[in-house]
């Protein structure tokens, strides 16, 4: 439907990608509306693709919107189309969401030092940014000049906003806090925002607080949680292939999320996972775990590009992310009729299957992958059977 316009050079390669990634006929049909009302948009308005920008992008939506459009008419929608159109350099690059003021331009800021200079993480990235804009909204003199003001921040306007964060969340939240704020604070010293390093005067955060046991999943609930998969369908396949393997092998959802094709080894039986630090190990795939995993490849992953081990049913058939694991198993629990738990407490269940069946701390932490094994004697606890043989009886007690 793209007759004219500055996209029509690029509505062919645009139609073969959306039926690469497996969009349906009338779906992709969709989207190719959408890329012809925006080249028509562009046409009327004597814009160039090379000068589409996210505020343009809005502007362009609110149009849609007016003109009497029911579909697609939030950022949501044009992401596939923009997605495309960047890739092959038709439009600029959103390297950024934050706005055009003085805090967004330090924010981005912000967002290069700890890419550039300490190597974060993408989700540490967001997460350390979402925290610094809480703070320099908080705490900024003067937020409408240049450097907000920072050349007069004190260390009371930090330990009352520090003090505010705490009290309302728990000991390991507090602990991102501080690690989060420090960070910031060095950034805006290393940068001349502030004229002195404040960050020393951030307290350590609270030490872990022992919480008790572990509360893993009874052998009966895992049963209960992997029968209620319909491996009759695409989806119930993947589900009990990551199940399985969160099970048996007490993987983190993120490394779960990241894994490829290209990690599994099936002629010596071994998958490479990549874990915290981007520490590679290679873990032997148990016989239940390969036979899944073997059985989803073959009739329930769609037949694409894309090199990732577990992804979405739907199109684009993008990977999976860490939430979608987590939310999976959320979901498994509440058709298995099951308190609703996260990824990271099938961890827990498979450390302590391991441990009941005998295995030694040291042997649990290589399959945990734990850089410590005081890390993994928290499992130690749920043994309550070898506890009780080192035990010392109560003074006056009746043995």
């Amino acid at each position: 439907p793209i007759a004219s316009g500055p996209l029509a050079p690029y509505a062919n390669g645009y139609r073969e990608e959306l039926e690469r990634l497996g969009y349906s006929p009338w779906t992709a049909s969709a989207h190719m509306y959408l890329m012809a009302h925006l080249s028509r948009w562009l046409d009327e308005v004597g814009l160039d693709p090379s000068g589409f920008t996210p505020e343009q992008a809005r502007q362009f939506l609110a149009d849609r919107r007016s003109s009497g459009q029911v579909r697609r008419l939030t950022p949501r929608g044009l992401i596939p189309l923009l997605g495309y159109l960047r890739g092959i350099g038709a439009v600029p690059e959103d390297l950024s969401t934050e706005r055009d003021d003085p805090i967004g331009r330090l924010l981005r800021e912000f967002s290069h030092y700890m890419v550039s200079e300490r190597g974060s993480a993408q989700r540490t990235v967001a997460g350390r940014l979402r925290f610094a804009r809480r703070f320099l909204q908080a705490c900024a003199p003067d937020p409408n000049v240049e450097s907000c003001g920072l050349s007069g921040l004190g260390a009371q306007e930090v330990s009352a906003f520090l003090v505010a964060e705490c009290t309302r969340c728990s000991a390991g939240t507090a602990g991102n806090v501080v690690a989060g704020l420090r960070v910031l604070l060095r950034f805006l010293y290393l940068h001349g925002y502030t004229a002195t390093s404040l960050d020393a005067c951030v307290p350590m955060a609270p030490a872990w607080k022992d919480t008790g046991r572990s509360q893993p999943l009874g052998l009966a609930e895992v049963h209960r949680l992997l029968a209620n998969c319909d491996r009759r369908t695409s989806s119930g396949r993947r589900d009990f292939a990551i199940l399985t393997m969160l099970v048996r092998l007490g993987l983190r959802a993120n490394e779960v999320a990241s894994l490829s094709l290209d990690d599994l080894d099936w002629r010596t039986g071994a998958i490479s996972v990549t874990g915290k630090g981007g520490r590679h190990d290679r873990l032997p795939i148990p016989d239940d775990v390969g036979k899944a995993v073997a059985d989803y490849c073959r009739r329930g992953r769609p037949r694409n590009g894309n090199r990732a081990l577990f992804l979405q049913v739907r199109a684009p058939y993008a990977a999976l992310t860490p939430d979608m694991v987590s939310a999976l198993v959320g979901r498994a629990c509440r058709r298995a009729a099951l308190p609703v738990v996260g990824a990271h407490r099938l961890r827990h269940t498979s450390a302590s299957a391991m441990r009941r069946e005998g295995a030694p701390l040291f042997e649990i932490s290589q399959v945990l992958r734990h850089r410590f094994v005081a890390s993994t004697a928290l499992y130690a606890k749920d043994d309550l059977d070898a506890l009780a043989r080192i035990a010392r009886a109560w003074p006056g007690a009746q043995p």
